[in-house]
């Protein structure tokens, strides 16, 4: 061994390591362009030479391990009689001494026959819970991928774990290859194992949050097994925002007639702030901030203090300030209702209307699934509004009623899916406050195609109404206007809304707005964005019925940051008397919507 060490040693104050391949290349002319995708994708020699490696010894080593990860690739696409030749220097990399170093590597040939596809002669899984659906591909037939023969597997011991029985697995398998036929014949045994329900649920890594909120968020019941509520309890747990990870750990084995499980947590920093910035040249700079304590009673409990400024340097009438501080429990009755509350204080400086409001609220909030919320709750606000009417106080009990729907596939950057929104808040007022009820909607949906989808259409419709109160009777705040990077980018903010004449405007009771984008993605990095804005106000509670309508038009560009994009979105008007006269531009981050 000395002399083999001393050997190695010499050899390399010989033979120097920095020099760098001089070519690598693959090699396999009869391979169509998803198998030659697939032997690169497992190529580690190519994906060191991609990298700019350059030690010797590293390629030798790559090259020797490509044999079978090559071998993979043209199992992966079907091809189960096809040759592979590795020379390095013109040398078989299998004949190479991986101990001996070398001075230098000068290229690196994979050569690759991938000889005839084969497909699926013999195709069994046996045996299967009811309804079990196997991959289409896993047919007599179809090409033999090795990879749909683990999708098959995993369909089926899906579909038994489903069925309650957790500890479901493949018990054996038998796969030959048949050149003369080119054909591969598969067959799998499943152990579906025994039916069992939840058992023990046992917590580890929690320090700051007590086990039994955590046993309560997570809701792992003591039913049947069922692997949806493993899903749920990880989501549930994730969502509080105490922990950076939470798993859930099967047992091994059944314990009697139920399966032991494990919550494996690990907290998140208690405490975090943030801070926020945005800026339009309608409305101007727009600050936020935020101090939040995660887990502020042991029970993941989340308390949230936040206040915005607006209307810094804009030209949107004064500076508007809110401040709010609001409370959420997770868990609160049953592992799918959140109990909160909250409490505004805000002065609204507006083009229209001047406004200081008082409000709090207490409620809960309903997760049907992971992606449809219900709220539902009780509010009290009193305040001061002035506008063109007058000035008037005004106190009021609201029942506020909302439901969520969300599919986006990215909430910062959706390509994919849709998003929907409506609340309905029925309203008691007290003294000269009016009665009724105020409803918004927001209506999102969006489609990507072409290469790589990089083109997505977005569109975007909201809708409002008071319902049941004259504008005289409501707060300003309540009644609706449109122009703005929130609703027709291009338009003055709030620009349009009910003209009293003599110059004197309020919101209108009636609202909808639409905003649709066409986004083209350039690269990873940069795409580009053409939008059409339209809005209505009118002073009915029926949109669209006595009222205006105004438009807007522009472009944007967009830059990746990876949590979300840069947006910078030019616009102008399209409809009115100044079409065309001037230029907005907007500055913030995600997309417009």
């Amino acid at each position: 061994m000395r002399r083999l060490g001393t050997a190695l040693a010499l050899s390399a104050l010989i033979f120097p390591l920095g020099l760098t391949a001089q070519n690598v290349q693959l090699n396999a002319p009869d391979a169509s362009e998803s198998l030659r995708t697939a032997l690169t994708a497992a190529s580690l020699t190519l994906s060191l030479a991609e990298d700019g490696a350059d030690a010797p010894q590293d390629y030798v080593a790559a090259a020797r391990a490509d044999y079978s990860r090559l071998l993979t690739g043209l199992y992966s696409e079907g091809f189960y009689g096809g040759t592979i030749s590795i020379l390095v220097d013109g040398v078989e990399a299998s004949r190479l001494d991986p101990l001996v170093p070398r001075g230098s590597v000068n290229s690196v040939v994979l050569s690759v026959t991938p000889g005839p596809r084969f497909t699926f002669g013999r195709a069994e899984i046996e045996p299967l819970a009811r309804g079990t659906a196997l991959p289409e591909a896993f047919a007599t037939g179809q090409t033999a991928r090795s990879g749909v023969v683990g999708d098959a597997s995993a369909a089926a011991v899906d579909a038994w774990r489903n069925e309650g029985r957790p500890l479901a697995a493949p018990a054996g398998q038998s796969i030959t290859a048949r050149h003369p036929d080119e054909a591969l014949d598969v067959s799998v045994i499943i152990d579906p194992g025994p039916e069992l329900k939840f058992g023990t649920v046992s917590v580890e890594g929690n320090e700051a949050v007590r086990t039994n909120r955590v046993l309560a968020i997570a809701g792992i019941p003591s039913g049947q097994f069922d692997p949806a509520m493993i899903d749920r309890a990880e989501d549930n747990l994730r969502r509080t925002g105490a922990f950076t990870s939470a798993t859930v750990i099967e047992g091994d084995a059944a314990d009697g007639d139920t399966l032991p499980v494990t919550l494996s947590v690990v907290e998140q920093t208690p405490r975090r702030v943030g801070i926020g910035a945005e800026f339009s040249s309608v409305s101007g700079l727009t600050l936020s901030g935020f101090w939040m304590h995660r887990n502020l009673l042991g029970g993941a409990e989340r308390l949230r203090v936040e206040g915005e400024v607006t209307g810094l340097s804009g030209g949107t009438g004064g500076i508007d300030y809110t401040l709010g501080v609001s409370f959420l429990r997770p868990a609160t009755f049953r592992q799918d209702v959140d109990f909160y509350t909250e409490a505004t204080i805000s002065q609204l400086d507006e083009p229209s209307f001047f406004e200081r409001d008082v409000s709090v609220e207490v409620g809960i909030i309903r997760r049907l699934r992971d992606d449809v919320i219900l709220e539902y709750g009780v509010g009290f606000a009193t305040g001061e509004a002035t506008d063109a009417l007058g000035t008037r106080t005004y106190s009021l009990f609201s029942l506020p009623i909302a439901g969520t729907i969300d599919r986006r596939d990215d909430a910062f950057d959706a390509t994919s899916g849709y998003y929907a929104n409506l609340s309905i808040a029925p309203f008691v007022g007290l003294s000269d406050t009016g009665s009724g009820a105020r409803v918004v909607g927001d209506a999102r949906v969006y489609r990507s195609f072409g290469e790589d989808d990089r083109v997505t259409l977005a569109a975007r419709g909201q809708i409002g109404s008071v319902i049941g109160a004259d504008a005289s009777e409501v707060p300003s705040s309540y009644l609706f206007f449109s122009g703005g990077g929130g609703t027709v980018r291009g338009q003055a903010y709030q620009s349009l809304a009910v003209d009293l004449g003599g110059g004197n405007e309020i919101g209108g009771t009636a609202f909808f707005a639409t905003q649709l984008e066409a986004r083209v993605d350039i690269n990873d990095t940069f795409g580009v964005v053409g939008f059409y804005d339209a809005g209505f106000v009118g002073s009915d509670s029926v949109p669209f019925s006595d009222g205006e309508w105004h438009s807007g038009a522009g472009i944007g560009v967009r830059y990746n940051t990876g949590i979300g994009p840069i947006r910078l979105d030019l616009a102008t008007p399209v409809s009115g008397d100044d079409a065309g006269q001037s230029l907005e531009v907007y500055i913030g981050i995600g997309q417009a919507f």
